[in-house]
C-alpha cells in the first residue's frame, strides 16, 4: 500500500462503472468511489491505492449533491456510517430509483458499444409494484453471513466484516419480519431465509436436510430444493418467463428441433418454452446441479418431448459436437438455444461449441453486463447478430441488471 491510503480526497464524480462505483479522477489517476453519484463532488477516503492504473475510495462527505442523491432506504448502509461499518448489498440505495436504472442503462449500453460495438438504446424498464415501494420489499432470498461471536447479518461493502443490522428492508416484509436478526449462531457460517410464493417462511441453518419447496409461476408449480437457487425478485420469474417467450422469433422456431436450455436449473425457461409452443416441443434441458436436475425432470413432465441432463454445460455440448452424426448436426439449424448462464457469462467454449452446432437462435438470459457484452462480442464473430434486447431492473437498489438478448444467425 502506498502513502495515500486512508487519506482523504476531494474529487469531481464524472461517470459510472461496472460493479457499482463511480469514475473520478485525481491528477490524472482514475480513482473508483463507492457511494457517489456521476455529476457530485464529494470528498472520500481513500482504500486501496495499490493499483498504479487506479485507486478506490469510499465517500465520507458530499460538498456538491447530485439532484438523484436521496435518504438512503437502508439506514445501516448510509452515509452517516464509517465506511468499514456500512452494511453491503445496497450500494445504489442513495439514488433516486429512475436514475439506477438510468445508470444501469448506461453500464449495459456502454458496454455492448466498447466490447461488442453495438449501439443501443435499451430501456430498463421497471418491475410492477417496486415503485410504489421505493425499489424495497422485493427479495424473496436472503443470506445472513455470522461472524465469530455467533452474530449475523451482511457482510459489509467490499468486505468480509458482518454488519450486525436490525431491518432487511429490501427483503420481503414478511422476511425482513421473520429474520433472527437479534439471535446467535455461534459456529454457523451463515443461515439462510426463504418466502416462497405461497407464503412459506423458511430458515435454513447450516446443512440440514434438504426440504422441497413449491414456487409458482402463473398456473404453473415449480418443485425445487429450499437450499436451490431460484429468482430472488418477487416477479422475477414471471418477467423472464415472458421476456424468453417474447424473445423467440416464432417465426423461426421448429419445436421438433433439438431445442436447449443450458444452464436449465429447475426447468423455469425450459418450461416457459414448452407453455408457448405446446406439449410436443422438444427441449433438453441442462444442468450442473443434480438436485436441481432432478427437480427439473419433475417440473418439466407435461412435455412429452422435454428431458433432462445432468452435466457441465461446457463439457456436455463439447462431446455433443464431437460425436453427432451429420444428420443430427442437420437438425441443429433449425433449433433455439435459451441461455441462462451464471454471472461469470458463457464463456468462449460454451460459445465456440454453440456455433459449431448453428441453431437459428440464441436468447441469452444475462445477469452480467460486461460478461454479456463480450459474450455477444465473441457470437458476433461466428455470424450471430444481436437482433432485440430487454432490460429489467430486478435488483433495486443495487448495481445489477438482468437482461435479455436473441442472437440470430445471419
Amino acid at each position: 500500500m502506498g502513502e495515500w491510503l486512508g487519506r482523504t480526497i476531494e474529487v469531481d464524480v464524472t461517470n459510472i462503472a461496472h460493479g457499482g462505483v463511480s469514475v473520478a479522477r485525481l491528477d490524472g489517476r482514475v480513482v473508483f468511489v463507492a457511494d457517489a453519484i456521476p455529476g457530485e463532488r464529494v470528498i472520500a477516503r481513500v482504500s486501496d491505492d495499490a493499483k498504479s492504473s487506479f485507486w478506490r475510495a469510499e465517500t465520507v462527505a458530499v460538498v456538491e449533491p447530485s439532484d438523484h442523491r436521496q435518504e438512503h432506504v437502508w439506514s445501516a448502509a448510509s452515509l452517516d456510517r464509517d465506511p468499514a461499518d456500512r452494511a453491503g448489498g445496497a450500494e445504489f440505495g442513495h439514488i433516486a430509483l429512475s436514475h439506477q436504472r438510468e445508470l444501469k442503462r448506461r453500464v449495459l449500453a456502454d458496454s455492448l458499444q466498447r466490447m461488442a460495438g453495438i449501439a443501443s438504446d435499451v430501456v430498463v424498464e421497471a418491475i410492477a409494484g417496486d415503485d410504489e415501494r421505493s425499489g424495497t420489499g422485493w427479495r424473496t432470498r436472503v443470506r445472513l453471513q455470522v461472524d465469530e461471536a455467533g452474530r449475523p447479518g451482511p457482510y459489509a461493502a467490499r468486505s468480509h466484516r458482518v454488519i450486525p443490522v436490525t431491518e432487511l428492508p429490501l427483503a420481503t416484509e414478511e422476511l425482513s419480519v421473520a429474520a433472527p436478526l437479534a439471535e446467535s449462531f455461534v459456529g454457523e457460517q451463515h443461515v439462510d431465509l426463504v418466502h416462497t410464493s405461497d407464503g412459506t417462511i423458511r430458515l435454513i441453518i447450516g446443512k440440514q436436510k434438504v426440504t422441497p419447496i413449491t414456487e409458482r409461476v402463473g398456473d404453473r408449480e415449480f418443485r425445487l430444493a429450499d437450499s436451490g437457487f431460484w429468482q430472488v425478485h418477487r416477479g422475477a420469474a414471471s418477467t423472464l418467463t415472458t421476456a424468453v417467450q417474447t424473445a423467440i422469433d416464432e417465426a423461426v422456431f421448429d419445436p421438433q428441433a433439438p431445442n436447449l436450455d443450458l444452464y436449465g436449473g429447475v426447468g423455469l425457461l425450459a418450461a416457459a418454452v414448452g407453455d408457448r409452443f405446446g406439449a410436443s416441443t422438444r427441449i433438453t434441458s441442462v444442468e450442473s446441479d443434480a438436485l436441481a436436475s432432478d427437480f427439473a425432470a419433475e417440473n418439466l413432465a407435461d412435455w412429452l418431448g422435454a428431458r433432462v441432463i445432468t452435466g457441465r454445460v461446457e463439457r456436455w455440448l463439447r462431446e455433443l459436437v464431437t460425436t453427432m452424426s451429420a444428420a443430427e448436426r442437420a437438425r441443429f439449424a433449425n433449433a433455439t438455444v435459451v441461455l441462462d448462464p451464471p454471472r461469470s457469462g458463457a464463456g468462449r467454449q460454451v460459445v465456440d461449441a454453440l456455433a459449431e452446432l448453428a441453431p437459428k437462435q440464441i436468447v441469452y438470459v444475462a445477469c452480467d453486463p460486461v460478461a454479456f457484452a463480450r459474450d455477444v462480442s465473441a457470437f458476433a464473430a461466428k455470424g450471430y447478430s444481436l437482433s432485440r434486447m430487454q432490460a429489467f431492473d430486478l435488483f433495486p437498489n443495487t448495481h445489477h441488471v438482468e437482461a435479455v438478448g436473441t442472437l440470430s444467425s445471419e
